[in-house]
């Protein structure tokens, strides 16, 4: 799995937003020894700058995500048409894989009438999708607090959208840790929708007891703060520093014939501030996964 270890690249991160600066970190990725880079847009000239450093593209990101689940219809048939076309000038370009996450525009709205939106809007997207030969993955990050209104992040739901769209062009993004975070088991999940697994993330979650004991885990922190990427009795992680059993997950993917890449996604308090802080966790994070795959 090694020569498939990637890097989920955003502004956030690389804290790069000049096309040179995009140049200067592909090719630092590429000596420290990863193969593909997820970005959250792409075009003629960053694609060729990925491949002059001997990277591959992982995945990209949608646009207009969350108008797609407006409860204004002309927003909603905006957002339909500019993704399917952003899905046609991708694949003129040769990607193949869609990372969204389904937050809806409101974020008040209840899973029930998000579901209603989707399985409105997504039939023809994922159509679209499919004759273009492109994967559309779903991440299960739950949204923020207090509602938590991402559409996809447990089997119950994801069972029903599957079974509404059936399209194996409508696709998962595996990243244990948000299964970690909802108490969900992250194995039993991969084996269920193996055939759905497009894309996955290497990101880990370290559920916290003291933490737990103090706030439980349904409410946040009243006084303490905590730090970033966590909500108090959990927090994320590099792979191997919280909960996932990593060479299982290795293990059950190559099991399921999944080869596509594995991409760190860098939400860890002790890695942020600096490019040389992110760069420090992106190594650590890749000797780790090399230790369990």
């Amino acid at each position: 799995m090694s020569s498939r270890i990637g890097v989920r690249l955003t502004q956030g991160v690389a804290m790069a937003k000049e096309p040179e600066q995009w140049q200067e970190w592909f090719h630092w990725l590429k000596a420290a020894g990863f193969g593909y880079v997820d970005l959250q847009s792409i075009t003629k000239e960053t694609l060729a700058a990925l491949s002059e450093a001997g990277l591959s593209l992982g995945s990209f990101d949608a646009r207009k995500v969350p108008q797609l689940l407006s409860r204004d219809e002309d927003k909603r048939s905006v957002a339909v048409q500019e993704l399917t076309d952003q899905l046609s000038e991708a694949a003129g370009l040769g990607a193949t894989t869609c990372f969204m996450c389904l937050v809806p525009e409101q974020a008040a709205t209840p899973l029930t009438e998000s579901f209603g939106l989707f399985c409105g809007v997504f039939p023809a997207i994922v159509e679209h999708a499919e004759r273009l030969g492109i994967k559309l993955v779903l991440e299960g990050y739950p949204g923020p607090a207090p509602y938590y209104p991402t559409l996809g992040c447990t089997p119950e739901m994801l069972r029903a959208m599957f079974a509404a769209v059936p399209s194996p062009a409508l696709c998962v993004n595996y990243d244990p840790s948000h299964l970690v975070r909802l108490g969900i088991d992250y194995i039993r999940f991969l084996r269920e929708f193996a055939d759905r697994i497009a894309h996955v993330h290497a990101k880990d979650c370290a559920i916290l007891d003291e933490s737990v004991y103090l706030y439980g885990r349904s409410q946040r922190p009243v006084f303490a703060k905590p730090p970033k990427f966590s909500e108090g009795p959990w927090r994320y992680t590099i792979p191997g520093d919280g909960n996932v059993h990593w060479q299982t997950v290795a293990f059950e993917l190559d099991q399921t014939g999944y080869r596509g890449p594995v991409c760190i996604e860098l939400e860890d308090h002790r890695y942020t501030g600096s490019v040389e802080a992110h760069r420090r966790g992106l190594i650590q994070a890749l000797a780790q996964l090399h230790m369990f795959t």
